[in-house]
């Protein structure tokens, strides 16, 4: 009798767009993925079996009965994780603890001062809520030419980072096995607008040689961590030097780009670790790119672009929303400076600079 092969199934903390392509990716694999809303939960009890796999689409999530059999069921993967780089005091004191780069910071408590802060970290000081806050939001700028102050509940609630003077955004993203082996794509440049990621450029040579300082990094952070999986690591680079902004323990908008830029995406590699599948080499052969759907309808015209893939993800379109995203993929110079002429005339006006940027970045 011939038996069916079967993983354990695969079980996602959120269902989000994140989680929806983690599904699409481990399809292939004969994995079987269930994502669960835990924003709005229900009170089911969930068919979770002894050997099936949870991992998260997001770093936190509110406490409910639903929640909780994923978080505490055996195979949650991290689980020990979530918590220390969901908060940015404990996520920058980790960093501070293995050494790595980061800019200088201050725990926001009940006796630091403005004037303490500008004296030690310069006229411009980031402040940044501990925990919650994306795409630019929970952050509070202290100006020191206007006065600006701490706001009375950010107390014990935020960090104070030094303004960086940054030459460009740069992300590395990569996954470690449960062996401890870690692979790595290419640094991903990246530009933001309004503090949301835009537009991301892979595989640029101009960027190799910072390549084995960013994995030098990110590998002592997921050893430390033991962890498990794909993590993604923001960057500023200083000249030639990286300083971690920001550490992300999943998969990460600014590695879309292996959706059609590499062999095996961001997504499968997630899978493939938790599961402790062969994971061959990231190839990755020629410069891609990924451009951001933010606050847009959507336009049946971005299908007809070709070498390149559209991901929608069915949300209701509001401003400032991350509504779906296209990876521009291929050798041939002729056919990316055509795709990349047609979104400028298709999406709004602010997307002509940073679409133009993306034409200078990549020399056609």
């Amino acid at each position: 009798m011939t038996m069916t092969y079967k993983q354990p199934k695969l079980w996602v903390l959120g269902n989000g767009q994140l989680g929806a392509m983690m599904s699409h990716a481990a399809q292939p694999l004969a994995v079987e993925v269930e994502t669960v809303d835990i924003v709005n939960p229900d009170d089911r009890v969930l068919p979770i079996e002894p050997n099936d796999i949870i991992t998260a689409e997001r770093e936190q999530w509110p406490e409910s009965e639903l929640s909780l059999q994923l978080s505490e069921h055996k195979n949650f993967i991290n689980g020990n994780v979530f918590s220390i780089l969901a908060d940015r005091y404990t996520q920058k004191s980790l960093l501070d603890k293995l050494s790595v780069p980061t800019s200088p910071w201050f725990l926001v408590d009940d006796e630091l001062s403005e004037t303490k802060l500008h004296s030690t970290l310069g006229k411009r000081v980031l402040l940044k809520r501990r925990t919650g806050g994306y795409d630019g939001r929970g952050q509070h700028w202290l100006k020191q030419q206007e006065k600006t102050t701490i706001p009375a509940d950010w107390r014990n609630e935020a960090i104070a980072e030094k303004g960086i003077n940054f030459d460009e955004e740069v992300s590395l993203v990569g996954a470690r096995k449960k062996d401890g082996t870690c692979v790595f794509y290419p640094l991903t440049l990246n530009l933001h607008q309004n503090g949301i990621l835009i537009v991301s450029i892979a595989n640029l040579d101009r960027l190799s040689h910072l390549q084995s300082q960013a994995e030098k990094m990110l590998s002592s952070i997921m050893n430390d961590l033991d962890y498990i999986g794909v993590m993604a690591m923001e960057c500023f680079r200083v000249g030639d030097d990286l300083l971690v902004n920001e550490l992300a323990p999943r998969v990460h908008n600014s590695g879309h780009w292996t959706q059609a830029g590499c062999h095996i995406s961001q997504f499968e590699l997630h899978v493939r670790t938790l599961y402790d599948l062969p994971i061959p080499s990231l190839n990755s052969a020629f410069p891609s790119a990924m451009v951001n759907l933010i606050g847009t309808e959507y336009d049946s015209n971005w299908l007809t672009l070709p070498n390149s893939e559209l991901y929608w993800y069915n949300k209701n379109v509001r401003p400032g929303r991350k509504l779906g995203h296209l990876n521009l993929s291929t050798s041939s110079h002729e056919v990316l400076k055509a795709n990349i002429q047609n979104l400028i005339d298709w999406l709004p006006e602010h997307y002509s600079e940073p679409l133009n940027w993306l034409k200078e970045e990549l020399k056609i």
